[in-house]
Order: C-alpha cells, then sequence, then structure tokens
C-alpha cells in the first residue's frame, strides 16, 4: 500500500481507500534495483574467497596447498598446534614485536601528523604552502627505493646511539614514521579545513592558545580521522616486509610478516598450512581494531575529500 493510498479516504467515513496493487514486474525491479544486487553478490564473493581459501588452508593437517584446492575437504588444528609449540618458531614473540610495533607507530603518527596538520590548516607561515606541496611529491616516491640509503643511515646512526640503530625496534618505529606522516598529514590537512575557523576565534576571545585549543576542541571534533589515520599506519606496520626484513635481523627481533616468511622460504619443503594458520591469527588484531573503529571510517575517509 502506497502512502498516497494510505491518505486517501472516502467522502462517507475515516475508512481508508485502498488502491489496487500493481503486479510484480521482473523487469521493472532488475532495473531499478536488481542489478545492484547482483554487483553487490558478486564483489562479496569476490572480496571473500581469499580469506575463505587461507582458512582452509590453515585447517588442512597435510602442510600444502595442493591439497587445498578442494575448500575444506580435512579439517583439524594441527597446523596451529604446530605453530604455536614449534620452539624454532617463537610466534607469540614474533606477535608481541609486532603489536608494540604497529600499535606506537600509529600512535606517534596520529599524534604528530594531527599537530602537522593543525599547523597547516590554522597557521600562516612562511613556506607553508611549499611545505604542502613537499610532503605530496615526495610520497611519489616508493620507500622500496630508498631501502639502501635506510640501512646504510640506518648503520650509521647504531654506531652513535645503539637502542635507536639496526636491529631495534625504536629504529624500525622511527623509520615507518617518516614514511608515514606525509601522507597522513595531507589527509588530516584537508579534515581539519572542515573544522569552523570560528570555533577557534571564540576560544581564543576566552583566552585559550592554540595548545589548549588543539587538545581540548579540535581533536575532539576530529575524532573520526584520527580514527581513520590510526587503522590505516596500523595495518601498513602489520603488513611492511621489505624494511623490517632489512632493519630486523635477530629472529627474537623480527615481526610476524618477516617472521613468517620463513615458513615459506625452503624450497624443498614450505609449510604453507603453518604460514596460512599465522596469517589468520595476525589477521585477528587488525579486524577487531576495524570493528572497533567502524562508526569513523566512513565519515573520516569522505569529509576530508572534499578539500
Amino acid at each position: 500500500m502506497t502512502d498516497a493510498s494510505t491518505r486517501a479516504h472516502s467522502s462517507l467515513g475515516d475508512a481508508p481507500l485502498v488502491l489496487p496493487k500493481r503486479p510484480f514486474s521482473f523487469g521493472r525491479w532488475f532495473a531499478a534495483t536488481g542489478w545492484r544486487h547482483i554487483v553487490g553478490v558478486v564483489m562479496v564473493v569476490f572480496s571473500l574467497f581469499p580469506i575463505v581459501f587461507v582458512i582452509s588452508s590453515s585447517l588442512n593437517p597435510n602442510g600444502t596447498l595442493t591439497g587445498s584446492n578442494a575448500l575444506f575437504s580435512k579439517i583439524g588444528l594441527d597446523s596451529y598446534v604446530r605453530i604455536l609449540s614449534d620452539p624454532q618458531v617463537p610466534f607469540a614473540t614474533w606477535f608481541a614485536n609486532t603489536m608494540i610495533i604497529a600499535g606506537t607507530t600509529a600512535v606517534c603518527t596520529v599524534f604528530l601528523g594531527a599537530l602537522a596538520a593543525y599547523s597547516f590548516s590554522r597557521m600562516r607561515f612562511t613556506g607553508r604552502r611549499f611545505g604542502l606541496i613537499s610532503i605530496v611529491v615526495v610520497q611519489m616516491f616508493p620507500q622500496l627505493l630508498a631501502v639502501v640509503a635506510i640501512f646504510l643511515l640506518m648503520s650509521t646512526i647504531g654506531d652513535l646511539f645503539p637502542a635507536i640503530g639496526l636491529n631495534t625496534h625504536l629504529g624500525l618505529i622511527m623509520v615507518y614514521l617518516g614514511g608515514a606522516l606525509g601522507v597522513n598529514t595531507y589527509l588530516m590537512y584537508g579534515f581539519f579545513n572542515t573544522v569552523p575557523a570560528s570555533i577557534d576565534e571564540a576560544a581564543k576571545i576566552d583566552g585559550a592558545g592554540h595548545a589548549r585549543i588543539f587538545f581540548t576542541i579540535i581533536l575532539r571534533l576530529v575524532a573520526p580521522i584520527l580514527a581513520v589515520v590510526a587503522l590505516l599506519s596500523f595495518i601498513a606496520s602489520v603488513n611492511e616486509f621489505v624494511v623490517a626484513s632489512v632493519l630486523l635481523i635477530d629472529t627474537d627481533k623480527q615481526t610476524l610478516a618477516v617472521g613468517l616468511t620463513k615458513l615459506v622460504s625452503n624450497p624443498r619443503y614450505a609449510d604453507w598450512s603453518a604460514f596460512s594458520a599465522g596469517a589468520v591469527m595476525s589477521a585477528l588484531p587488525v579486524v577487531a581494531l576495524f570493528l572497533f573503529l567502524q562508526k569513523y571510517i566512513v565519515g573520516g575517509l569522505t569529509a576530508g575529500a572534499v578539500k
């Protein structure tokens, strides 16, 4: 029953006038909304298939991918037990290292990037425009090009300050911060511009300085973009392999991305089942963080794109 029919009344009383319902037409439904459902289902299947395949491989006790073509043909937890109990595979240490490095990088990236974005958005100073252009141009060059330079630089720094040199988590965090601050600062800069400047002016009339305005007012208003940057930085740090494999040498210092690769680096025997089990467990913190921050993600990614 349409809205017009429910509002229509007969002249003899308040009884609603029921109009005949239009017959269902598959062609009309498909042209209006049906094709959207089909596209959505295809995209969901396309996105979920790799995940389903990895989960099926992690439950395969044979340890190879050749027997995983038939999904869930064999189910067992042998791979999870093997990767958690093998003394030569310190999965718990790798997991802890990854969470420490990724968590610290995410927090520092959000804090430093927010400071820089607030400065570019609210303050006017010499070199402001050149600085904005520079942080965008620098991101054109992939970090892979700088691996040799990063290794030599960290090796030299390690001779002077061993705590932040090669084979240290702090040194790797500093490298991650240098690579992530540019694009994240520009992303947050666009979101900061959506906050009316009149809020700052009202706070200044009450005697608030830039620091108080930033920490007590602005950070609360830009919480969505802070959550998005934290999530993106965390995911990037968890998945990063090249720089971590160059800087972290000792096994007990390595991250999951570097450590798990050892399980499949042997050409004679690659334990893909244990690798898949480790990949599934390493993805759980990312999924949990994504679910926790999902209410901020859409607003944070779209609001800053209009500037």
